[in-house]
């Protein structure tokens, strides 16, 4: 112990902060003070006389003695702690780090040391922490940022390896400046307007960016940024954490693009457990067609959209894509839906994995169009072998029309040829004056003859013109009754004895802007027509009626009508009823009346009872369009 002065001594060693142990050359401790009491535990009654391995962990003790010895010989100040670590033992047996500096020192020829206990434990502990943190901050895969809050423009102090290789940048081209370079132009974001929010308000928030590499390269970034805010409350610092999400981005945009054309096509898409049969996912085309909604569907299975199967039969047909390796099963069958109505389909089955799930996947076409189609097409092939049949009677009766006609022509020309001739040599054999009259009957004979000829070739001549369409109308505006007075003035010429015409009445006052000439040949041929087929001691009454936007001209008479079966013909070329065959006539005066009138927007018509007489109606506006 030490002798005189131990007060003195005691008040010193309580003044010191850090901890004092002091042992002699045995390594006995002799002295303690409070620090010391307090960092390992024990009093000043427990420790003092006790060897100092008490304070020391048991793995230690061998090198410690030897370190022991080696330092008193040496005899020199000595820190330890500092380059290695260094442990003490509590008395709860807590393993503490601490600092050790032993200063020798002699009293009364003794020698003591006396050791300066510092604990770093927790100073040590909170170094490798930082150091712990440091190496994780620079291994870590994501690029981690520190920007100064109390500098302006919030530059970057400190950037680890993986932000440097994510953007390519260099150090210089980093710190110090503002992360909104990895923005470029590209300065119109969302998640931009949000994070300037945040740091304004010194919150933290987590945003992604389009962010763009020292190569001009995009990538995504998910950022996160976390304030710091000291123990006074002062916003210091912001740490952001980058993720290159890039990779994520794009799967995304893929899975959206597969999920558009899922719920986007207008087919319709089934996907269906293999086990259950239970929907898990329809898409819209198929809602919109069946009338399910999908919450509905996924509590039904195919069976109860196919009124054609029940669950056994539906089984058996899909197990063929398990049981024979079958990659696609297609097939057509009915869909039933919401409103009881069904449609036919068309389905194209397979069987896949969704994640460790079986399901099938039914792309299923509406096959209603195509269905009518074909019964359209039926029933258009049906209705064209009909009209063909119709063509081929119809090419038929012209064919026998043309042979007709060609009897016709010849009877036509070969008649009033022959009676020329006739009246031609029998003409000169009356040389005597007192012959005259007989001279003048063949003379006439001749003239009515060749005018009639005439009149046939002329009728071919129009029917040729009609053809080639080098038909030109006249227009002009006459009275109606100046073409009535020609017609008639005509047709006085070939009455038959007894026959009669009835003037029109109240015509005098009647105009139209039309072809005049093209209805005084329509006039004639209908009334030359009914004087014609009409008997002696007949009327033929002609008569007309004008409206606001027409007028109409109806010619009548008591001849011998048309024959029913007939009738339909009666407008055709060369077309002669077959009550009229052993008379006059070329069958085309109808035809072309007929065509022309139609030419300027008007029509013809008629009604006739065999025996007892026809009525021709022409129709034509008052005013020409063409």
């Amino acid at each position: 112990m030490f002798p005189q002065d131990q007060e003195i001594f005691n008040i010193l060693l309580a003044s010191i902060s850090e901890g004092v142990v002091i042992v002699d050359n045995q390594q006995n401790i002799v002295e303690i003070n409070s620090a010391a009491e307090y960092i390992f535990g024990y009093s000043k009654e427990e420790i003092v006389n006790k060897k100092l391995d008490i304070l020391i962990p048991s793995n230690y003790h061998n090198s410690h003695k030897k370190h022991f010895d080696t330092f008193l010989k040496k005899g020199k100040r000595r820190t330890m702690g500092e380059s290695h670590d260094i442990y003490g033992l509590t008395k709860l047996g807590d393993i503490k780090e601490i600092e050790v500096e032993l200063n020798p020192f002699t009293v009364y020829h003794r020698q003591y040391i006396m050791a300066l206990v510092k604990d770093v434990s927790e100073l040590k502990q909170t170094e490798k922490d930082l150091m712990l943190k440091s190496s994780a901050l620079q291994s870590a895969n994501n690029g981690i940022i520190i920007t100064d809050a109390l500098v302006k423009d919030n530059p970057i102090i400190y950037f680890n390896p993986a932000f440097q290789r994510l953007t390519g940048y260099s150090s210089k081209e980093i710190l110090n400046h503002n992360c909104r370079f990895l923005q470029g132009k590209d300065r119109d974001q969302e998640g931009l307007v949000t994070l300037r929010k945040a740091i304004k308000k010194g919150e933290s928030c987590q945003v992604t960016l389009r962010n763009y590499k020292k190569d001009g390269s995009l990538f995504w970034n998910d950022l996160y940024i976390m304030p710091i805010i000291n123990k006074n409350g002062i916003l210091t610092h912001f740490i952001g954490i980058q993720n290159d999400v890039t990779k994520r981005k794009h799967a995304e945009a893929e899975r959206n693009h597969f999920a558009n054309i899922f719920h986007e096509s207008l087919n319709e898409i089934y996907v269906f457990d293999a086990e259950t049969l239970r929907f898990i996912n329809v898409n819209y085309g198929a809602q919109k067609n069946i009338g399910f909604q999908l919450s509905e569907l996924q509590t039904m299975t195919p069976v109860d959209i196919k009124p054609e199967y029940n669950e056994k039969e539906f089984r058996e047909q899909i197990d063929i894509l398990t049981k024979d390796k079958v990659h696609k099963l297609e097939f057509e069958t009915l869909h039933k839906r919401k409103d009881g109505t069904t449609y036919p389909v068309n389905v194209h089955l397979q069987r896949t994995k969704l994640g460790d799930k079986d399901i099938y996947i039914a792309i299923v076409l509406d096959i209603s169009d195509q269905k009518n189609y074909t019964k359209k097409l039926e029933k258009t092939v049906a209705e064209r072998t009909e009209e063909l049949q119709v063509a081929l009677k119809s090419e038929r009766e012209l064919n026998d029309l043309k042979t007709k006609f060609l009897s016709l022509v010849s009877h036509e020309f070969k008649t009033p040829l022959s009676a020329i001739q006739t009246s031609a040599i029998l003409l000169s054999k009356y040389a005597l004056e007192s012959q005259q009259a007989k001279r003048d009957k063949h003379i006439k004979t001749i003239s009515d003859k060749v005018n009639y000829l005439n009149n046939i070739i002329n009728d071919f001549l129009s029917l040729e013109k009609l053809e080639k369409g080098k038909v030109e109308y006249k227009f002009s505006t006459f009275k109606i009754s100046k073409v009535i007075n020609e017609v008639i003035y005509n047709a006085n010429m070939v009455l038959k004895d007894g026959q009669h015409i009835n003037y029109p009445d109240d015509v005098d006052e009647l105009s139209m802007y039309q072809d005049e000439k093209i209805l005084e040949l329509a006039l004639t041929n209908l009334v030359n027509n009914a004087i014609k087929y009409s008997s002696e001691d007949t009327v033929i009454d002609i008569d007309i009626k004008q409206k606001n936007n027409k007028t109409i001209f109806v010619v009548g008479d008591n001849g011998i009508g048309i024959p029913k079966k007939d009738q339909k013909n009666i407008f055709q070329r060369y077309f002669r009823a077959e009550n009229v065959l052993l008379s006059q006539g070329t069958g085309i005066g109808l035809n072309i009346v007929k065509e022309h009138i139609e030419n300027l927007d008007g029509k013809i018509y008629f009604t006739s009872e065999e025996g007892e007489g026809s009525v021709f109606t022409i129709e034509l506006p008052n005013a020409a369009t063409s």
